[in-house]
């Protein structure tokens, strides 16, 4: 007897629907369980979970000849979740499960020996092809019915067992569909885990103005100065500021983090900007996404967020210039012999380094033992290309004894956010939801021609720096882009020259890349 039951593979971030067909022949051949379609090991693996959980569940398992094939047969399979499918493909097979709930359904699961449903990767992606495929329900693990029930318009029913579900199919013990009012809202957690506060930061009101602005328009920063500055807390208080994430930014987000196996201490919904904070020994497959099957890298993983890269100057080069592409495309993408995949990458960077080897280049307290050259080939290792895509350049200096034991608390994150909401307001008002165009980094250059218009004092000082500080074309264009957040932080339509002023400071001579 022929059987098809229909199962999800997740290439990228994306579901397939997968048929899984089972021909059971109780007369002919050698008794054998074969599986066919591409199965990497953990698929071939499961015919031995499969048959002990189907015994374990008090179910009957043939030993005669089964034939089973995942379809489309060109597409490689791998992970755990197509236990499940396979075990029910089986009972169908053998007349152990009626049919009719099998037509409309995906089941996605791995089998522990004892007939356990256990937690796989990429519930969400799967909920996803299930809803686009036109199918009426999904059944998954009980720790993934969550995420799973975060897609609307399919039944989610959560699963303890395979006998747990096989009843459910007669009609015996029906399992109630996951309730999605149980689910959590964005609004539940606006802060990153760890995120510190700027009132707890004491001084470096310029660069806590630099990281407002850079959060209200999404631009890059670079964080330049003597160890033990703070550059590292302000990078890590930049989440704190950001806007609460949309419930789309939040399914974008929880997409990612499930099918990289991320979601944490029980939370179906990622509720808070992503902060990656990767070593610098990280690897360029580790930073970008790569593999022989390829998953998300930490730009990917910070999508929606902040990638925090401290101590910039010590990564490899090839692994900084990598990412020259995905900021200015929001995506990368990853080509290998078996097919190309695209990821989102669409972050805000923040880059930190010191001065030069020992750290006190340009300190006032502190003497600095490199000489010249060293300074310069140290911060040579950021190149020219990759500076060009920073909007903000910022120092950070010692702190004065005063204001470090000063018991004044600086202004709160939730003030600072408040004016960056606002600004982001004036931002999706302007744009009125065009394609690609969230922030204003994100704005070409005919978009920057049409939304920044200068007043007259504002262009001719624009002129003049452009003159002065021989900026690139991408220079002069990010100087533009810089000074309508600044405009939209003081809620001003047109872009005055204190505007500009503001935005032509954030990008000292010694650091632009052209």
């Amino acid at each position: 007897m022929l059987s098809i039951v229909r199962a999800c593979a997740i290439i990228g971030l994306d579901g397939f629907i997968i048929e899984v067909q089972n021909d059971f022949n109780p007369r002919q051949g050698i008794p054998q369980f074969i599986v066919v379609g591409l199965p990497d090991a953990a698929v071939k693996e499961s015919r031995e979970r499969v048959r002990s959980a189907i015994r374990n569940s008090g179910l009957q398992f043939p030993n005669k000849q089964y034939t089973v094939n995942l379809s489309p047969a060109d597409l490689p399979k791998h992970s755990t979740s197509y236990d499940l499918a396979i075990a029910v493909s089986v009972l169908a097979a053998t007349d152990q499960v009626p049919l009719s709930p099998l037509e409309k359904a995906l089941f996605v699961g791995e089998l522990s020996l004892d007939g356990t449903v256990r937690h796989v990767n990429g519930a969400l992606s799967m909920a996803y092809a299930a809803q686009q495929a036109g199918f009426e329900a999904i059944y998954v693990p009980e720790a993934d019915a969550p995420q799973a029930a975060l897609v609307d318009g399919v039944a989610v029913y959560p699963l303890q067992s395979l006998g747990q579900l096989v009843e459910h199919l007669y009609g015996l013990n029906p399992i109630p569909p996951f309730d999605r009012g149980a689910l959590p809202a964005v609004e539940d957690d606006p802060y990153s885990e760890g995120a510190a506060d700027f009132a707890d930061i004491k001084g470096q009101e310029y660069a806590k103005r630099a990281l407002e602005i850079a959060a209200a328009g999404g631009h890059n920063v670079l964080l330049s100065g003597p160890p033990g500055t703070g550059k590292t807390l302000l990078a890590r208080s930049l989440p704190g500021i950001l806007p609460k994430l949309t419930w789309d930014e939040a399914l974008e987000v929880t997409r990612i983090y499930s099918v990289a196996d991320l979601l944490r201490g029980g939370k179906p919904l990622v509720t808070s900007r992503p902060f990656r904070a990767p070593h610098h020994t990280i690897s360029q497959a580790g930073l970008i996404g790569g593999g022989s099957l390829p998953r998300p890298g930490e730009v990917t993983l910070s999508h929606r967020g902040v990638l925090f890269l401290d101590e910039a100057v010590e990564l490899p080069t090839k692994v900084l210039e990598v990412m020259r592409q995905p900021i200015e495309d929001k995506q990368v993408t990853i080509s290998r012999a078996k097919g190309t995949l695209t990821f989102p990458a669409s972050f805000l960077l923040v880059l930190a380094m010191n001065p030069c080897p020992c750290g006190y280049y340009g300190d006032p307290t502190r003497a600095c033992t490199c000489s010249p050259s060293m300074v310069s080939r140290y911060q040579g290792r950021l190149s020219g290309p990759l500076l060009d895509r920073i909007d903000i350049f910022v120092s950070v200096p010692r702190v004065e004894h005063d204001k470090l034991m000063s018991d004044t608390r600086a202004e709160p994150s939730a003030a600072i956010r408040a004016r960056v909401e606002g600004a982001r307001e004036w931002q999706r008002i302007r744009f009125n939801g065009q394609a690609g165009l969230y922030t204003n980094s994100d704005m070409t250059v005919s978009d920057i021609q049409a939304h920044c218009v200068l007043v007259p004092e504002a262009k001719q000082l624009l002129e003049v720096s452009v003159r002065k500080l021989h900026l690139s074309g991408r220079g002069y264009h990010r100087t533009l882009k810089l000074a309508r957040t600044i405009a939209d932080l003081g809620a001003s339509e047109r872009i005055e020259a204190v505007h500009v002023a503001e935005a032509v400071s954030l990008r000292p001579v010694q650091m632009i890349g052209g």
